[in-house]
């Protein structure tokens, strides 16, 4: 399974009144890993990044165990797990070696935000996509190694 993790670190500003990470921050670190595993992909200009943007249409978050906020970081995995034309859909845990805090999925379109429309997946796309392939969210490790993901 090819699952990219970045490590994740925890900012006194995401603790809510308790001390928790705030659920919502939940979403931005899964946002901060799935941009840097496609950091190869974006524009680094302006009107690049219009045209070849990535909108995410939907997402879900099961928020396993709480996170208190701490000075270590978490791993935040990600990695696609189905895709087509102009779509694609990832899964991510946030985790560290004792304890699953949060599993996701997130379906992201290829879009143009000149044109306001979904956008074909580029070749150097498609390929960092296909590097990324993994399991589906929540398999056994026995389901994973039959599990074939098609992009």
């Amino acid at each position: 399974m090819n699952r990219y993790t970045y490590s994740c670190p925890l900012r006194w500003a995401d603790a809510d009144a308790n001390g928790h990470i705030n659920n919502a921050i939940s979403l931005r670190y899964m946002e901060e890993a799935r941009t840097r595993m496609f950091r190869e992909v974006l524009a680094t200009d302006e009107e690049g990044r219009r045209q070849n943007a990535f909108v995410v249409a939907r997402s879900v978050v099961d928020y396993r165990s709480p996170l208190d906020y701490r000075d270590e970081p978490v791993d935040v995995d990600v990695w696609v797990t189905k895709g087509a034309a102009a779509t694609f859909e990832l899964a991510y845990e946030i985790r560290d070696a004792d304890r699953l805090y949060a599993a996701a999925a997130t379906s992201i379109v290829a879009y143009n935000l000149n044109t306001g429309r979904p956008r074909r997946l580029y070749s150097r796309e498609h390929s960092a996509a296909q590097r990324n392939l993994g399991p589906g969210l929540n398999q056994s490790p026995d389901q994973a190694e039959q599990a074939t993901p098609t992009l």
